[in-house]
């Protein structure tokens, strides 16, 4: 008699567990994920978010549903992307970079988005403050630390008088880089000039654009620019024109240095986000996180390939350096 009910006891508390598990995570959640276009840092933000996902509970084909979609760099696709995403109605779309956010919040409306990669949230009307987002939408921004890129610049070329900057002015994000640059460079004694691109065969003609006009060139965040990253490095390399970025994933493919963020990381701190939502949190109560790690990663053969040889002391600041 007595083990009859020890054994209904513990079969009973078995059931509790496991209804307390079940309720922890949702057994079929689903997650739309969309990208403007492919290239390492982006890729390594969406692998970030599946990776923190299934660290959480959420594993793709057991338990959660994972649908990607890229544009290919096309904001046309961007729409057709975000309209199915809609028609589909997963849980959360995350969205990774301004185009296919704000693509996705104008399609998919009352479905929880979570956006990565996006400069400027408020400027590019994803929320009214990055401390009160919208009902619907909230998410990680990866706004640069300007002034500190701008030092950069001089650290390595310390008689730069000319910055050129390429860019996709269709991009709200870049839009947004490019007038820090703006702001900042000229208390450095840098006049900045500008080379639009707007696709990414575009890119080369406007690295060209700039030789003979600036002493180093400096590369915003810009999906369009970062995809065709090599056409700038061919240039740069045939100019002697240094090339510094803001992300740090094309240090890895010929730049020479970048002082910015771990992608992957920022694909893991977005992981968080959704699967707060998952379990039930509003997005309106997450408040959008800025990004606090910082990284310089440098690569003193691109230097020497672009005719400049960096200090030792900056060598030893690097967290990483590129062999």
């Amino acid at each position: 008699m007595l083990k009859t009910k020890l054994r209904k006891l513990i079969a009973g508390s078995l059931l509790v567990a496991s209804s307390l598990s079940s309720a922890f995570v949702q057994a079929d959640a689903s997650v739309a994920i969309t990208q403007i276009v492919e290239h390492p840092s982006l890729d390594a933000i969406r692998q970030g978010v599946k990776d923190e996902l299934a660290e959480r509970g959420y594993v793709v084909g057991k338990n959660l549903s994972w649908n990607y979609e890229s544009a290919q760099g096309s904001p046309a696709t961007a729409a057709q992307v975000a309209k199915k995403f809609a028609g589909d109605a997963p849980d959360v779309i995350v969205a990774i970079t301004t185009p296919s956010a704000q693509t996705a919040v104008s399609a998919a409306r009352g479905i929880p988005i979570v956006f990565s990669a996006v400069t400027d949230p408020v400027g590019a009307k994803l929320v009214k403050a990055l401390d009160k987002p919208s009902r619907w939408v909230t998410g990680t921004t990866d706004m640069l630390p300007m002034g500190k890129h701008m030092d950069l610049v001089k650290k390595i070329v310390p008689n730069a008088k000319a910055i050129g900057v390429i860019f996709n002015p269709g991009e709200a994000n870049s839009v947004s880089s490019v007038q820090m640059v703006h702001d900042t460079a000229p208390a450095r004694g840098m006049k900045v000039v500008e080379a639009a691109a707007t696709k990414s065969s575009d890119v080369l003609a406007s690295a060209r654009s700039l030789v003979g006009k600036v002493d180093a060139i400096y590369l915003p965040i810009d999906n369009t620019v970062i995809s065709a990253l090599e056409a700038v490095l061919k240039v740069a390399e045939q100019s002697n024109i240094p090339v510094i970025t803001g992300d740090t994933d094309s240090v890895n493919r010929g730049a020479i240095a970048a002082v910015g963020f771990d992608y992957y990381q920022v694909g893991r701190q977005t992981g968080v986000i959704v699967s707060r939502i998952l379990k039930g949190e509003s997005p309106q109560n997450i408040p959008v996180e800025g990004i606090s790690t910082m990284d310089l990663v440098i690569n003193p053969a691109a230097a020497e390939r672009m005719g400049v040889t960096l200090p030792a002391s900056l060598i030893a600041e690097a967290k990483k350096v590129i062999q």
